[in-house]
């Protein structure tokens, strides 16, 4: 079982990427920086989502962070699609 003091950094550390990748998302020179940028955003996302889950013990949170990383794929998939090729749907 974690201490409260750990899974109190992890936040803090998920939470200071999270804030870094925002800025690179904004700041990006290139699109595919930005992609990259926002994949990192949601990964992140889904484990502040798993560490809030475990810390507070609420499963809720784990179905949340489950949601958030198949939404997270499916839409770096579509992103990287329209890059590549100009449309989603062919």
């Amino acid at each position: 079982m974690t201490t409260p003091s750990v899974t109190s950094a992890a936040l803090v550390a998920a939470s200071g990427a999270c804030l870094l990748a925002t800025y690179r998302l904004l700041d990006g020179p290139s699109l595919p920086d930005r992609m990259v940028a926002l994949d990192t955003i949601t990964t992140t996302i889904v484990a502040i989502s798993a560490l809030y889950s475990i810390a507070t013990g609420r499963e809720f949170y784990l179905l949340v962070s489950l949601v958030l990383g198949i939404i997270g794929f499916v839409s770096t998939v579509a992103v990287a699609k329209f890059v590549e090729e100009g449309d989603i749907i062919e």
